[in-house]
């Protein structure tokens, strides 16, 4: 075997070992990858468990303080009962003087007869004193009504949020940024973007059409001008999020003379009791007269907890007073309850539920169904946690099946996701985004803006 042979046989293992090294560094990668969204996921859903029991003791709390005051209102000190004291006695028998007794026959011979003596005067008894009632005190006012909160002007609210979304930390826009700024990017650094992009909950067919649109754009390709490169990846996030996009409340179009319905569907521990509240503010600060229908019967503090929202901004709630009552019944009353008052808005709560449960699933139809026998159902809105990813387009998908949703309102955007998902579940499910929810506080929700919110995370 001559040395060519020899060298070739070399140069080949070598390219063999290099082509299995290279095939092993790949699925190492994805398996590292696979592994960290996994720990994510499971982060997030413990998180977001964590937070929907604290947020049932504060309810919870809340309602034991509200019954304790009420049983403290309805025991007040009433007026003191004054007693009379027992009335003097009459004058006894023995306080009147008896007469004399006139003398017999013989006594009277026996004796000269003497005057007979003049009976002596009965005493008159003295009328009998009464002492005079005690005054009654007069009852305690009832205290009163607390005057209605009033709720942060939409206007505000998107500045507020907006300013929120640019403080808080957030490595999607950072780490997006930092990659494209680059001199030369290299093959390596177009997969860091994309994975990037992925562990942001972007979606893997939204990553891949964004990277291909910024790899061939002759505006980020080759240019390290940090100005130039935040402009162009700014418009790119603003395409995949839908800067044109219609994302108008239904409730909000003119024209209707009559209530719009609203109903509020997603599984446990999303917010969705919560969400309902704070839209309810959100329409009383835009001046309208709201119901909210607590149709969410199976969790027992539910209907407390939206009867507590309400009552921050006097806005009424329909509920049974029976817990495991018929929800569609419920919806039945508040739509009835919306026409009679001559609301603006009816916003009705569902039980929260898993979207794998095919009986509760059909429940939500009935809802909508008996619903609709006194009023059109205007919008059906789903309430996603952001930070739940991608398993939150499983959820989205089975409830657009069943009950067909018209828009989706993000909770807890301000969590890890960091806003990649929504740009997934506008392209997996052709629904707008309408609504976004940054905190825990009552005014915390606000329409979705495109543009606030890519500037947001790109601040």
């Amino acid at each position: 075997m001559d040395s060519n042979t020899l060298a070739m046989i070399g140069v080949a293992v070598v390219a063999i070992v290099l082509i299995a090294l290279a095939v092993w560094f790949s699925k190492s990668r994805k398996r590292d990858l696979d592994k960290t969204i996994a720990e994510r996921d499971a982060l997030r859903e413990q998180q977001s468990r964590e937070a929907e029991e604290k947020e049932r003791k504060a309810e919870a709390e809340a309602a034991a303080a509200r019954e304790e005051s009420a049983q403290a209102e309805e025991s007040g000190a009433g007026a003191p009962v004054s007693e009379e004291p027992a009335a003097e006695g009459e004058p006894g028998p023995a306080e009147v003087a008896e007469p004399a007794k006139a003398l017999t026959g013989a006594e009277a011979g026996e004796t000269p007869a003497e005057p007979e003596s003049e009976p002596e005067p009965v005493a008159e008894p003295e009328p009998e004193s009464r002492p005079e009632p005690a005054a009654q005190e007069p009852e305690p006012a009832p205290a009163p009504k607390p005057e209605p909160e009033r709720p942060e002007s939409v206007g505000g609210r998107l500045t507020r949020l907006k300013a929120k979304l640019a403080k808080s930390s957030n490595p999607f826009g950072k780490a997006l940024f930092n990659i494209l700024a680059k001199d030369n990017l290299s093959e390596t650094d177009w997969e860091d973007v994309e994975d990037t992009l992925l562990l942001a909950d972007v979606g893997a067919e939204a990553s891949e059409q964004l990277v291909d649109d910024l790899r061939t754009d002759a505006r980020v390709t080759g240019k390290a001008d940090p100005a130039e490169v935040r402009a162009a990846l700014r418009e790119k996030l603003l395409d995949q999020v839908g800067r044109d996009t219609d994302r108008t409340l239904n409730a909000d179009k003119p024209g209707a003379n009559r209530p719009s319905v609203i109903i509020m569907v997603g599984v446990n521990g999303t917010g969705k009791t919560t969400t309902a509240g704070k839209l309810a503010r959100l329409f009383v600060a835009d001046g309208k007269k709201v119901v909210l229908g607590a149709a969410d019967t199976f969790r027992a503090a539910a209907a407390d907890q939206l009867e507590t929202w309400g009552a921050r901004v006097d806005v009424p709630v329909v509920r049974s007073d029976k817990d495991g009552a018929d929800p569609a019944s419920v919806a039945f009353e508040a739509s009835a309850k919306a026409k009679e008052m001559g609301a603006d808005v009816l916003i009705i709560d569902t039980a929260g539920r898993l979207q794998n449960k095919a009986n509760l699933m059909d429940e939500l139809g009935k809802i909508r169904r008996v619903t609709e026998k006194n009023l059109p159902v205007d919008e059906v809105l789903l309430v996603l946690d952001a930070t739940t990813g991608q398993n939150g387009m499983t959820q989205a998908k089975v409830f657009a099946e069943a009950i067909g949703i018209t828009g989706v309102v993000l909770s807890k955007l301000d969590g890890s996701a960091k806003g990649g998902i929504v740009i997934s579940v506008q392209k997996e499910l052709g629904v707008p985004v309408k609504l976004v929810g940054l905190g825990e506080g009552p005014d915390d929700l606000a329409p979705f803006d495109p543009e606030g919110f890519v500037d947001g995370i790109l601040a």
